[in-house]
Parts: C-alpha cells; sequence; structure tokens
C-alpha cells in the first residue's frame, strides 16, 4: 500500500506539473534522496524546477520525463537533498557585520582577547569605535569578566564597545566610557547594571540596558561598511544552505531596524537579496504597521513586515535571565526584568492593541519566571481579544518549569529556539542553575511530547549561522569540547527528523508561510539544499561533519562546493 500510495502521488504531482505548464523544467535534480516535508509523499528521487517555483516531484524516471532541451540536468549521486533551512532567529545585518570586524567568539583567554583587539586596532584609523567581538568569557580559566583595564592600551586611540556572544553585555573601554559620560556617580538604568569594582567605579561591562549609555554616543557605520557586511551575510547564508531568515529587533531599546530594513530594500531592488527575510520590528512600532493598514504577514516572497518583538528578560550567561530562584552562588541575584515588563500594565496594552490590530507577537524569554510571565500574557490576550490565528511565539524558551509546557501547547506558543545554544551553554548552565533546573533546559522533546511546535534557527551572531550544527545539537546534546558525549540532558534530545522539520516547515508555519515554503512540492518556491550526507541515516554524532554541497534560492543555485 505504501508503494501504491507513493506512486499515485508521484503521479498526481507529475500530472498536475504539466497541466499547469506546458514548458519543459528549467532544472532537474535527479537520483538523489528527497527528503520532501510533504506527509503525503515523504521521499522522493527527483525534483524538477520551472523557475522560481517546484514543478514536480517524484521518481527519477518520470521527473526525467519533463526535460526539455534547455533543461539543466543535475545528477545528485545519491545525495540528500531537503528544503532550504529557514532560520526562525536571527539578527542578519549584525550578522554580516561581525564577520567584517574582530572576531572574539574563539578567543580561550583573557590574553589572546586582547591581542586579537589590539591586531585588529592597527587596522583602524585613529578614532574609529571598534565594535561587535562576540566575546564570550566562559571558555577563560579562570571564566572570570574582563574590565576595561585589561584592553585599554591595546585600544588607546579607539573608543570600544565589545559585545559578550549573547547580546545582553558588552565592555566599554576607558575612551568609550568617557565619550558617554559614565562615571561612578552614573545610576543603574531600568532593566540595566553597571558592573563596578570594589571601591565603585565602572569596570567597563554593562549589563542589559546599560549598554544604551555608550551605543548613543557611537555613530553609525558608513553605506560603504554596511554593504560590506549584508554581502557577508548573504555569502554566509548560502554557504549554510540558509534561505529564509527571520531577522528580529536587538534589544528592547533598538532604534536601528528601520535602516537595516532599508537595507534590505535596497538589496530586494537591485535584485541581489538571495534570502527570504521575515523583518520583526519592536513592539512598540506596533501603531506605525497598524495605521499603515499591514497585518501579518505582509509583503512578497523576498521580503515581508508583520512580526513585533519585545524582551521580557536578559541571559543565561550575563546571570540577567529572570528566574523564580537566584542563580547558583549568585545569592540575592535572579537576573533582570526587562524595561517592557518594568510597566507591565502599558506593555499588555501594547500587545492587546497590536494583537488586535492583526500583528504577530514574539518575545524574548530565557529564564522560568520571564516565560512563565509571557505564558500569562499570551493567555490574558486571548481572554481578552478571542480567537485569532496570531501564532504568538516565545524567542529561546530555554529554561521553563515542567508544568507550563501544556499549557504552552493549549495556547498555541510556538517555541522559537536555538539548538546550538545548548551545546554551548551546557558547558557551563549547570553551575548557574543546579541539576534540577537544568532537567528543563532546551526541553525540545519534552515541548513535542506536550504538542508545542518548534522552530527552530541560531541566533546569529550569538551562534553559528549553520543549520546542520543545529540538528547536531538537538539530535546529540553533546556541549562544545566534547566533554559530554553522551550529551547534556540527554533525554531532551530529539530526532533528526523532529530538528529539520523545526529548521523548515516549523520555521515556515512560524512566519506564516508553510503554503509556500518549508516542503518540497509541486508549486511551492524552489528554495533547496544539497547535503554531502544522509543526516538520517548516519550516527548523529557524525552530523556535525556534514557539508551543504549546493544552495538553490528561487530556483538558481546560490552555492556550490
Amino acid at each position: 500500500m505504501k508503494i501504491f500510495g507513493y506512486a499515485l502521488a508521484s503521479l498526481l504531482a507529475l500530472s498536475g506539473a504539466v497541466q499547469a505548464c506546458g514548458q519543459p523544467a528549467t532544472l532537474i535534480l535527479a537520483g538523489g534522496k528527497v527528503w520532501t516535508e510533504n506527509p503525503a509523499q515523504p521521499v522522493a528521487e527527483a525534483v524538477a524546477l520551472d523557475g522560481s517555483r517546484i514543478l514536480a516531484v517524484g521518481t527519477d524516471a518520470d521527473v526525467r520525463k519533463l526535460a526539455g532541451p534547455q533543461t539543466r540536468l543535475i545528477d545528485l549521486h545519491g545525495r540528500l537533498l531537503l528544503p532550504g533551512f529557514n532560520d526562525a532567529h536571527v539578527h542578519f545585518l549584525d550578522g554580516g557585520e561581525s564577520l567584517t570586524s574582530v572576531a572574539l567568539g574563539d578567543a580561550n583567554s583573557q590574553a589572546e582577547f586582547r591581542d586579537r583587539i589590539q591586531t585588529y586596532a592597527r587596522t583602524l584609523p585613529n578614532g574609529a569605535w571598534i565594535r561587535n567581538g562576540n566575546w564570550d568569557h566562559q571558555r577563560w580559566t579562570p571564566a572570570a569578566l574582563p574590565n576595561h583595564a585589561l584592553i585599554d592600551a591595546a585600544t588607546a586611540d579607539h573608543p570600544a564597545l565589545l559585545w559578550r556572544l549573547d547580546g545582553h553585555m558588552a565592555l566599554a573601554n576607558a575612551l568609550a566610557l568617557k565619550l558617554a559620560g559614565v562615571t561612578r556617580e552614573t545610576k543603574d538604568v531600568p532593566g540595566g547594571e553597571i558592573e563596578r569594582d570594589k571601591d565603585g567605579n565602572p569596570t567597563g561591562i554593562l549589563k542589559d540596558m546599560a549598554v544604551a549609555l555608550v551605543e548613543r554616543v557611537m555613530p553609525p557605520l558608513g553605506e560603504e561598511e554596511v554593504d560590506r557586511g549584508m554581502d557577508a551575510a548573504l555569502r554566509e547564508a548560502a554557504a549554510h544552505g540558509v534561505t529564509s531568515v527571520q531577522n528580529l529587533a536587538d534589544t528592547p531599546e533598538d532604534e536601528g531596524q528601520a535602516e537595516i530594513f532599508r537595507e534590505f530594500e535596497k538589496y530586494e531592488r537591485a535584485g541581489k537579496l538571495t534570502v527570504r527575510i521575515y523583518e520583526g520590528l519592536p513592539l512598540r512600532d506596533w501603531k506605525t504597521l497598524a495605521d499603515a493598514g499591514i497585518q501579518t504577514p505582509f509583503g512578497g516572497s523576498l521580503l515581508r513586515l508583520g512580526n513585533l518583538k519585545a524582551f521580557a528578560d536578559g541571559a543565561i550567561g550575563s546571570t540577567t535571565a529572570w528566574m523564580d530562584e537566584p542563580f547558583t552562588g549568585h545569592p540575592g541575584n535572579s537576573g533582570l526584568a526587562s524595561p517592557d515588563l518594568l510597566n507591565p500594565d502599558n506593555f499588555y496594552s501594547q500587545m492587546k492593541a497590536a494583537d488586535k490590530a492583526g500583528l504577530q507577537i514574539s518575545i524574548h524569554a530565557i529564564g522560568d519566571r520571564a516565560n512563565r510571565t509571557v505564558l500569562d500574557l499570551f493567555e490574558r490576550l486571548q481572554q481578552e481579544n478571542g480567537p485569532a490565528d496570531r501564532r504568538p511565539r516565545i524567542e529561546h524558551a530555554q529554561h521553563m518549569h515542567q508544568k507550563d509546557f501544556a499549557r504552552m501547547a493549549r495556547l498555541g506558543v510556538i517555541a522559537s529556539m536555538q539548538p546550538y545554544h545548548a551545546i554551548d551553554d551546557g558547558r557551563w548552565a549547570g553551575a548557574l542553575l543546579g541539576p534540577e533546573r537544568t532537567r528543563f533546559s532546551y526541553a525540545w522533546k519534552s515541548m513535542l511530547d506536550a504538542g508545542v511546535k518548534l522552530a527552530f534557527g541560531s541566533d546569529w551572531p550569538v551562534a553559528p549561522l549553520d543549520p546542520v550544527m543545529g540538528i547536531y545539537a538537538a539530535a546529540t546534546r553533546r556541549t562544545l569540547g566534547g566533554k559530554t558525549p553522551a550529551g547534556w540532558v540527554p533525554e531532551q534530545r530529539i530526532t533528526v527528523a523532529q530538528a529539520v522539520h523545526a529548521y523548515t516547515i516549523g520555521s515556515a508555519w512560524a512566519e506564516y508561510q508553510e503554503t509556500i515554503k518549508g516542503s518540497i512540492e509541486a508549486g511551492k518556491l524552489a528554495d533547496l539544499v544539497v547535503l554531502s550526507d544522509d543526516i538520517f541515516t548516519i550516527a548523529p554524532e557524525k552530523i556535525e561533519r556534514t557539508r551543504v554541497e549546493m544552495t538553490i534560492f528561487d530556483g538558481k543555485i546560490i552555492f556550490q562546493q
């Protein structure tokens, strides 16, 4: 019966394709294993494309019949073909700009951190700011936070604001603090913290909203610098098989999304956009969209609007995630509620108005208290605004109470998560959370068992823009450095198929696009990726060595090994 059903589905797809288009296929990929994400036809052998759309999916012999004199034929030689990956949570332009700035993410000591900054500073004209960085002090022994004294001599002629990789803490050098007027008399800001030494002087470490004290005096990048970052981001996406991204606001006070969206528009108009972008603006901008009549999702297949992002807390690595109990070894510190939640009535009124206007809401929540609070808000929204196809999202959903998973499913809240974070944070998170709380950290298995929909992404540049590594992380939970070969909290591992689903149709669902992408079906967008190995049959621990060998976007090959 399975063989008959597969053959029937193949014939129907081919018949529909021939009737819909009298022209031969523009491109055929044959002789492979096609993982379709289509339950009616889970696996096929070949795909035919008609320009930017999928023409047919079926057996090798049947699909080859759609070839004409001008058809390009690619023999996959048994390789795996998947739908193009859809990264549900990125900071796309920031990621590209991080590739053109100083790279500190794999600096394994304070000395290496300082030396890289010094080397990079020598390439800049005097007075130019040093930005980005994405450092990780958990790589160092001991895992102590840096201070401005570490880099002041290396950056004497350059103001510096260098982000920790989680995006919730940054190091400013003495010159940047001086330009911003941050002194021992400067008070902490709501939702942020200025770290101080024993004498009360700023160390240069600024947490969450305190980073804005320096950001406000930092000049914007020039047009050429922004374009270099955009070009780098597009190359990175193509190299990793990423054909769609969901770009989200960076911080609660993010003022740069309008300029970022203009950059995306510029590339779309120029025909240079090789990734589909769903833009997430700050929640506070809801009225601008609503007054223009925009509802989710608005736009074309390349560039769309309709998502609004807010924040409930910070991050575990910066000890600013909002927790019910203090961090282990940090008595009195249960993290920080975001500025959005410092005025909960005003925050909820924005949520309610945006939801009533037909706009999608995504809320960053990492700590268990933050996640529970966000679920409370979404439940109230559903009760007061009534039924709707709202597809609410929690971004990260990293640390939750077990009892909240069923409620999350009942409310239809999407868990927009980044599996790579688990194998990164898992090296040290247990020391901050303790064994009981880590049982339900990055709890993909518990969520799926409860019926929660998953959408996977990277949070790039916080983590690599690499879905294959994300799939590896979800299926193995083996932390970086190899100290947990059986996996960190292994009972929360999921299957490779479940992880691929979350990176394709799951992410498409999270942006209201499951009818046009996310699976390989006739009529859908021709976004595909070819992998070097069959990740469904090799041992999961070998997935990290799998390469993207070809990326097809809008029916065109944009990357090939």
